[in-house]
């Protein structure tokens, strides 16, 4: 018996990696000052065309099981429990709730900006299109209201065999205490 294994919490269903694709499947959003559409709207992505961010049904106690859900560009509100919404911007990927907490409507129809202090970039947010509230992408708060977006982590990792291409890794953002 290990020392530690006593103190050492059992590892939650919730907790596991799901895989979501490759970098190069997810369009680097933000970097062309003219692109205000909502995440859903598809771009150029490398040599084809791919919607800003991908959306997956990721269920707690079978992350394992998880699966991509489509994305439309007028999708209105069903049923998002257990979905995830992934998407890059400036180079870095972002994994948020589908559902926004405030009103449930699907984020993927949001629109994603800077959060700005005289100039100064201090964090990346989301706006929910139904009633215009905005979400913090690292921790988030909401702009008001005492809502908060359920933020989950991302892992890129190297698929090896030389490719300079990572995998993009989503979970839940684990609870501490």
């Amino acid at each position: 018996m290990n020392f530690l294994s006593a103190f050492r919490a059992p590892s939650r269903p919730e907790a596991q990696w799901f895989k979501v694709g490759l970098t190069s499947s997810f369009p680097d959003l933000g970097l062309d000052d003219e692109d205000i559409h909502n995440l859903a709207h598809t771009r150029p992505c490398n040599s084809k065309t791919a919607p800003g961010c991908k959306v997956f049904y990721v269920p707690k106690d079978d992350p394992s099981s998880g699966k991509e859900v489509p994305v439309s560009e007028n999708e209105g509100a069903g049923d998002m429990t257990d979905q995830v919404l992934v998407f890059q911007r400036k180079g870095t990927f972002h994994a948020v709730d589908h559902q926004c907490p405030h009103s449930s409507f699907p984020l993927s129809q949001g629109m994603p900006f800077d959060i700005e202090d005289f100039g100064i970039v201090l964090s990346a947010g989301i706006t929910c299109p139904k009633h215009g509230w905005s979400f913090d992408l690292f921790s988030g708060r909401a702009d008001r209201g005492n809502y908060k977006l359920k933020v989950w982590e991302v892992q890129l990792r190297d698929p090896g065999g030389g490719t300079s291409d990572k995998e993009v890794w989503v979970r839940r953002k684990q609870r501490i205490g």
